[in-house]
């Protein structure tokens, strides 16, 4: 017979006793994204990392968590900063700085039309507000004459 509650039966069913709960605490993606730009060149510099970067990065730290690395280097690599680097070079590099292989020219032109969508949805976005702001304020004042109106011909 069971002489646990309900309650204490779900708390040891959830809490299970692995020993991966003794690693360290997973870091975000921006966390993470951090520590390698403090550690490695090639993210500090913002330089075009090479094919294959994700097993250097395992390699050299070995506890990482996958996904969260996959995240880092998505933020990375999709920042602007690095998709003008991208635009405009001829070599990329490993985790030291360390040239490696070329930049391909559909590489590059990929940098270049994602910065171009970029810029595209920024302009899209920036003359979204301004028509909502102008139609705001055509409102106010529509509101304002027709309470103009209806205080003039009010009878009192």
């Amino acid at each position: 017979m069971n002489t646990n509650t309900p309650a204490e039966s779900a708390e040891t069913i959830a809490t299970p006793a692995a020993p991966e709960q003794a690693k360290a605490p997973a870091l975000s993606a921006r966390a993470l994204l951090k520590q390698l730009q403090q550690e490695f060149p090639a993210f500090r510099d913002c330089l075009p990392l090479a094919i294959g970067i994700d097993k250097q990065l395992l390699a050299r730290m070995p506890g990482l968590d996958r996904k969260t690395m996959r995240a880092a280097l998505g933020i990375h690599t999709g920042s602007m900063r690095y998709l003008r680097a991208m635009e405009k070079a001829k070599q990329r590099f490993d985790l030291d700085g360390t040239p490696g292989a070329e930049v391909t020219d559909t590489h590059r032109l990929h940098a270049k039309e994602q910065l171009q969508e970029r810029f595209k949805k920024e302009a899209e976005r920036k003359k979204a507000e301004r028509e909502a702001a102008a139609a705001e304020e055509a409102d106010r004042k529509r509101q304002e004459k027709l309470q103009a109106l209806a205080s003039k011909f009010s009878r009192n």
